[in-house]
């Protein structure tokens, strides 16, 4: 059995999109459909996995950064693109493999789970309901709160609310702002290596990467 690395913790907040959610070919196909009705090209997935992680408003700035810059208004644009993509918030979007597993293992535990995403709020909501997870998670903050991840107070309105504390909780995610806020929280951060971050995983400084769902509960002690 291997060796459990962290103490076992109270709480463990986990990132959406890359990290619980392979959202890329839906996030792709609006932002492509978006681009589309401007006479832009589409990106390729491989491109648009690389541009997510920083919310709705900057894989509008990307993809359009992309194929010559912005044609309209910028808010108008983002606005757009969040109608075109809560049009199919799921169609193509899956968990990825063990997520359902890992949650159920983790919440049998004892564990109070949370979500903190850079993700608007209703399409936050709209794929963890479309999906079957929101049952499992007990506080979610998205990006168009106070605060946004790599900012700790993101991560630390879901602790709170959890009734944990920094020390407490782990948070699982797959991107340098999953990395930055948790290390100014004073969390334990694991990073997932299929996640949609442009820096090679094992380079963001994280206390442990996965490769899959399977090695968590380990790493935790269970």
């Amino acid at each position: 059995m291997q060796q459990s690395q962290f103490p076992r913790p109270a709480a463990v907040v986990f990132d959406l999109d890359g990290t619980l959610v392979d959202t890329a070919p839906d996030l792709g196909g609006a932002l492509n459909r978006l681009l589309a009705e401007h006479d832009r090209p589409a990106i390729a997935l491989a491109d648009i996995r690389q541009m997510i992680g920083d919310g709705a408003a900057k894989l509008v700035e990307r993809g359009f950064s992309a194929s010559g810059g912005f044609p309209a208004d910028p808010g108008l644009l983002v606005s757009r693109f969040l109608v075109l993509y809560e049009q199919s918030i799921a169609d193509l979007s899956r968990p990825f493999d063990g997520v359902a597993a890992m949650l159920e293992r983790l919440r049998a535990a004892g564990m109070r789970l949370g979500v903190c995403t850079n993700k608007p709020a209703l399409p936050t909501q709209q794929v963890l309901a479309a999906l079957g997870l929101d049952r499992h998670f007990e506080a979610v903050a998205a990006g168009d709160g106070p605060a946004r991840k790599p900012d700790p107070r993101h991560l630390m309105a879901v602790v709170d609310r959890l009734g944990a504390t920094a020390a407490t909780t782990i948070m699982i995610g797959d991107s340098a702002n999953d990395v930055a806020a948790a290390r100014a929280a004073g969390s334990k951060v694991i990073v997932v290596t299929f996640g949609y971050t442009p820096i090679p995983p094992r380079e963001l400084g994280a206390d442990a990467v996965i490769e899959s769902f399977a090695e968590l509960p380990p790493l935790l002690g269970l």
